[in-house]
């Protein structure tokens, strides 16, 4: 490909708020990304999550052709059936009761707390707006959500910050009954925290959300963005847990690489918002929601969820044999693929060691090296990303 000087024509135009590496994608087929100068590199990382399917899959580049050239968005104002029969299978699948279409994990979790405030409001009075996140959870990046992510040093630059948000630490289930008052309204969690470092609830823990939620009157809100649509191994992640989401939060890998996100709650519930208390412009609009619908038939077609369970039985038995020959590995989390290898040192030159390697993956909180690929990666590309890993830690 002729070179054109993208990083250097890109910086002089676009805000400097990702750390790019100067490498620039232009295409990519299955679980592989190739680059302007024609290197290739298994893709890990997935767009963080999002290409639950890979890239260029032709069911999805088929969907979007044919439905492009149908309808691609005609408002809100009007009902389109791509939505509808997205949102008959993800309250089939959830056992929700109503779904509401938005454009991105953010969108999906702002609406989730303002449905959350207006119930509390409405049954547990005026004052019942409070909602509890956990420290070092992730939410979302807008005011609301940005106030709901309990990690301090992203919300020292945009203060005020919205109030109403009580954090407490993940798993410490006395902080948390401690935390509970007569105004709070719901409890925002991920049952496994991505960006956070991939952390996992404990069985404790889930019990005492559970008392909380039937005995307090509280919501307890589940955000699936970037565990949900099979990434853990199951449709949703809180199947895996002793759990009854009120609301559960969903965006990243629904749409396959085409940007929409969702928020699901129980019929009473979403009785709480009538006309005119949320909207959209964008948000399922026959293209996305047609992806999406691609997304979930093809997870169900090609049995992805038996692929996602057993390729994690082979990723972690992989990273174990590494384990036992590098000792700065900690521990091996996560479920499904979302894996996160815990080190005990700075994690930084392994992933640019990886990058160079050919290899794609990508950080978490805690030095912890986070391993996302598609749900129908395969056996090969397990066992060729395992290779890829443990060369570079021989070098370290």
């Amino acid at each position: 490909m002729e070179k054109h000087n993208w990083p250097q024509r890109g910086e002089a135009v676009l805000m400097n708020t990702f750390k790019r590496d100067g490498k620039v994608m232009v295409s990519g087929q299955g679980s592989f990304l190739t680059d302007a100068e024609g290197r290739t590199y298994l893709d890990f990382i997935s767009g963080i999550a999002v290409n639950s399917l890979g890239h260029s899959n032709e069911k999805l580049v088929e969907t979007l052709v044919n439905q492009g050239q149908q309808l691609i968005h005609s408002s809100n104002l009007f009902w389109n059936t791509p939505s509808i029969q997205l949102a008959e299978k993800l309250t089939k699948l959830s056992g929700l009761g109503k779904v509401f279409f938005a454009n991105s994990g953010a969108e999906a979790n702002e609406g989730a707390i303002k449905l959350a405030r207006k119930w509390g409001r409405e049954v547990k009075g005026p004052n019942a707006t409070t909602i509890v996140t956990m420290k070092q959870s992730f939410h979302g990046r807008t005011m609301a959500t940005l106030a709901a992510t309990g990690q301090e040093a992203m919300h020292k630059d945009y203060a005020p910050n919205l109030p109403g948000f009580d954090y407490v630490t993940f798993n410490d289930i006395d902080q948390l009954k401690a935390t509970i008052i007569p105004q709070t309204c719901a409890v925002l969690i991920e049952v496994i925290q991505g960006e956070g470092g991939v952390n996992t609830l404990s069985e404790d823990f889930v019990q005492a959300i559970n008392e909380i939620q039937q005995e307090k009157q509280v919501l307890v809100i589940i955000d699936e963005v970037q565990t949900g649509i099979g990434r853990t191994g199951s449709y949703f992640a809180y199947e895996q847990f002793d759990l009854d989401p009120d609301i559960i939060t969903l965006a990243k890998g629904l749409g396959g690489g085409f940007p929409i996100g969702a928020f699901l709650a129980k019929d009473d519930l979403a009785t709480h918002f009538q006309v005119g208390d949320h909207g959209t412009t964008f948000g399922g609009n026959p293209l996305a929601t047609a992806c999406a619908n691609t997304v979930l038939d093809t997870i169900n077609e090609d049995n992805l969820l038996n692929n996602v369970n057993q390729r994690h039985k082979q990723l972690v038995e992989g990273l174990q044999v590494l384990q036992a020959k590098h000792p700065t590995i900690s521990s091996i989390k996560g479920r499904g693929l979302l894996i996160g290898i815990q080190f005990d040192q700075a994690v930084d030159d392994i992933i640019n060691d990886c990058f160079d390697q050919g290899l794609l993956v990508i950080s978490a909180k805690g030095n912890v090296i986070r391993f996302l690929p598609p749900l129908n990666v395969s056996e090969e590309e397990i066992n060729q990303a395992l290779d890829i890993f443990g060369a570079v830690l021989s070098t370290q």
